[in-house]
């Protein structure tokens, strides 16, 4: 046994993920192409329209938001989504986004069990480091009719949310069997100050680091979102091809397309 997973991605860390015919939104965003941003030290602006607008969505049952305060995980249209509906996100997160009752605040590995879609799954929350200051969370999503894979370890579907490479994620390893890791890459850099000799800041994976997570979880297949779209993305899909092929997990990659649903299990 093991679950089965279509994913419909339409655009940046945002996608459908349709487990066991269950649906879970990941960081809603649904900004036109050219909508731009003011973050002080810098501004942001994205260049491609979303795959799907929001009246083109199916039901959503659930939402996997890793971090409410980056406007490219979370825009005012996404918002809308948000409200009378079951959400999972970072604690501080919880408290700006109140009084939605349904959004629950997650410390790093802390469980939550619930009835999602008429169906019990279990949501565990991962570490992140992404941008100082500034709580994100990953997800790792698994449930009693999941199945078990390797090493008799429980089967799961592991989404990073924005994150660079920390060792602490190789323990997921132990816990559980990920069949597939949705990965948010880009290899994306920031300004952390308005001095040119201080290099940008990694706040996402790279290829090569997106590899290297995926041999130490063990995982079955890895689907990269988040390297389109964004001016403070380094790394996009021709890059991200070619870090594949150099890391020899090219075979391993299953490879998105926006607004069409791709089964992955």
């Amino acid at each position: 046994m093991a679950p089965t997973l279509d994913i419909t991605h339409i655009g940046t860390a945002t996608a459908i993920l349709n487990i066991n015919g269950v649906t879970f939104l990941t960081d809603p965003f649904f900004s036109p192409a050219g909508t731009s941003w003011d973050l002080g030290a810098f501004s942001v602006k994205v260049t491609d329209n979303p795959a799907l607008r929001l009246d083109q969505l199916p039901i959503i049952d659930a939402v996997l938001l890793s971090h409410e305060d980056h406007p490219d995980n979370l825009d005012e249209l996404g918002r809308q989504l948000l409200d009378g509906r079951r959400v999972f996100t970072t604690v501080d997160g919880s408290k700006k986004l109140a009084p939605r009752p349904a959004v629950h605040g997650m410390k790093p590995w802390e469980e939550i069990e619930s009835r999602i879609g008429g169906k019990s799954f279990k949501i565990i929350a991962t570490p992140t480091q992404h941008a100082p200051g500034a709580e994100c969370t990953g997800f790792i999503v698994t449930g009693e009719d999941f199945g078990h894979g390797r090493d008799g370890l429980p089967n799961a579907i592991y989404f990073t949310g924005d994150t660079v490479y920390i060792e602490e994620l190789n323990s997921i390893a132990d816990r559980f069997h990920v069949v597939a890791a949705v990965m948010n890459l880009g290899n994306a850099h920031v300004p952390i100050s308005a001095d040119p000799n201080v290099p940008p800041l990694q706040v996402t994976m790279g290829g090569k680091d997106g590899a290297k997570l995926f041999r130490a979880l063990k995982a079955d297949v890895l689907i990269p979102m988040h390297y389109e779209s964004w001016g403070h993305f380094t790394q996009f899909g021709v890059e991200l091809r070619q870090a594949f092929e150099d890391e020899g997990i090219s075979d391993k990659i299953c490879w998105l397309k926006g607004g069409e649903k791709v089964t992955v299990l």
